[in-house]
């Protein structure tokens, strides 16, 4: 077991406060037993675990155990930001399906008769518009109330704030931008534009880079955090407001890779074992523990979602309680060639012993491989096998880092080098003991397909695919895509989520986009 101790989250069970859910409105402040002030001028280190519930709320659904959630809905394990992720960006997505078919899962693992009825869509919506007005009441707390450390507690805030904004940027595309200046509003706040929300966001990351430290304690954000979000908003940037900004990505990638003092694992598996809190390659892990932080929502999902008794040794995965949910298809595995005669580590993580190769049918356990990337089990050392996941999920890390300076060389980008893009990428193969390519096979679809061999089942795939306008149309299929065996069409209307029709109720301001 991890050394909990250097966990954040721990610091939660000293704080007496209960949040609410603000997905029916966006003002409302924390229900507490104190007023926010008053909990800080009787004890100021209690804003440690107040940052920490806000660091929480990615990785967990609740703050009293797996069975509660910060927002609405039937299932809180459901809710999770994290679980909300992987549904929408690998699901809907070519490398990824599930099999479950319940309320909603089934049009994302399809890509087909998405509605903003779906509740999926409405758990990573209202799960933004949690954590942006916690952080921003408590960042307004912090203006009156004198803590410990407090210029760097405010930067962190802003941060998880940015952070959960950049996904309604990626997701939904616009929403209602709240901040200090508007919090505690009488009236429904207007609509913000993608790129409004954009401005915001870049803004926010650039106020704080220079006040973040250069290293932080684990779970928390640091400086290289800050500037791999810049990175990624950058990266997007063409996607999200209509103007390219490859130089920026490149420039702020670089200085991920160049001052952030990280280097890839030795090892590729030991990213996504139960003991990845030692990686040198992880730059922002949301934490999981067995113990202190179930959740069904965090790597959990991952773990358990993945394996099955029909099939599998679940032990052999650090798992007591395997739910048969999750395979990968070919668009992934055939990525790699023969599984196996391949010498890439890569290759060798998904099961094959009693799954066809082909998915005829999406529901059918058998068909596809359940990818068994993410490991409930230490990778040194004797770990016990659980019904929760303690591995901590790898939000951002430096092997996404070198792949996005290569594609920003590629693309055109100035002040990087194809001879410094084509060492990173093979760095990364070496890595996973594949052979190195040449200058001439770094290609843009190779650096989309080595995005995939590298970052599958971590929450990137759904935008790389719309960044290489592959995600929608039909000039890139996939099994299942348009809820066909083969793939088919899918309008660019997909290219965005729908607006949930419960966000669409509370504020008239809201509206749908185009195509539902």
């Amino acid at each position: 077991m991890k050394n909990i101790n250097k966990k954040v989250i721990l610091a939660l069970s000293t704080i007496v406060l209960l949040f609410s859910s603000c997905a029916d409105d966006l003002d409302t402040k924390p229900k507490v037993e104190l007023s926010l002030e008053n909990l800080l001028i009787k004890d100021p280190n209690a804003i440690q675990g107040l940052l920490s519930k806000m660091y929480g709320t990615f990785a967990l659904s609740g703050p009293s155990g797996p069975d509660s959630s910060d927002i609405s809905g039937p299932n809180a394990g459901e809710t999770a930001f994290l679980r909300g992720i992987i549904n929408l960006q690998d699901f809907t997505a070519d490398g990824m399906k599930n099999r479950w078919g319940d309320d909603g899962l089934d049009q994302l693992t399809t890509a087909s008769n998405w509605d903003p009825n779906n509740k999926f869509f409405r758990y990573l919506y209202d799960r933004v518009y949690y954590i942006v007005p916690q952080t921003t009441n408590i960042i307004l707390a912090l203006e009156t109330v004198d803590v410990p450390n407090e210029a760097q507690v405010t930067s962190e805030l802003r941060f998880i704030r940015a952070l959960a904004y950049y996904y309604m940027i990626d997701c939904f595309g616009k929403g209602v931008l709240v901040n200090e200046s508007n919090f505690g509003s009488t009236v429904p706040l207007t609509e913000s534009s993608r790129t409004e929300l954009f401005t915001y966001v870049e803004q926010e990351l650039l106020a704080i880079e220079g006040d973040m430290p250069a290293t932080n304690g684990y779970g928390r954000a640091n400086k290289a955090v800050v500037r791999m979000l810049l990175a990624k908003l950058y990266l997007n940037a063409e996607v999200y407001t209509g103007t390219a900004r490859w130089n920026d990505a490149l420039s702020y990638t670089s200085k991920v890779i160049t001052e952030g003092n990280y280097t890839l694992a030795q090892n590729f598996v030991s990213n996504f074992s139960g003991d990845n809190n030692t990686s040198t390659e992880i730059i922002f892990p949301l934490i999981a523990d067995a113990v202190v932080s179930q959740s069904y929502g965090n790597t959990t999902y991952l773990v358990n979602g993945s394996t099955s008794t029909e099939t599998m040794n679940i032990n052999d995965f650090g798992t007591t309680d395997a739910w048969t949910g999750h395979r990968a298809t070919k668009a992934w595995y055939s990525l790699f060639g023969n599984l196996a005669t391949s010498t890439d580590d890569r290759a060798k993580l998904f099961w094959t012993t009693g799954h066809t190769y082909e998915m005829t049918d999406y529901k059918e356990w058998s068909n596809g491989y359940p990818a068994v990337k993410f490991r409930n089990k230490n990778f040194t050392g004797t770990s016990i096998s659980t019904s929760f996941s303690g591995t901590d999920f790898p939000m951002f890390r430096l092997a996404d880092a070198y792949l996005m300076y290569a594609e920003c060389v590629k693309r055109g980008a100035s002040g990087g080098s194809d001879s410094q893009a084509l060492d990173y990428v093979n760095q990364i193969r070496t890595r996973a003991h594949t052979s190195t390519i040449t200058s001439g096979e770094l290609t843009l679809n190779f650096i989309l397909d080595e995005r995939a061999r590298e970052l599958n089942l971590e929450g990137h795939r759904r935008t790389d695919l719309i960044r290489f306008n592959k995600f929608t149309g039909g000039s890139y299929l996939w099994p299942w895509k348009g809820n066909t065996v083969n793939g088919t069409s899918i309008p660019d209307t997909y290219k965005l989520f729908p607006i949930p029709a419960t966000a669409l109720q509370s504020n008239l301001n809201l509206t749908q986009n185009p195509g539902y």
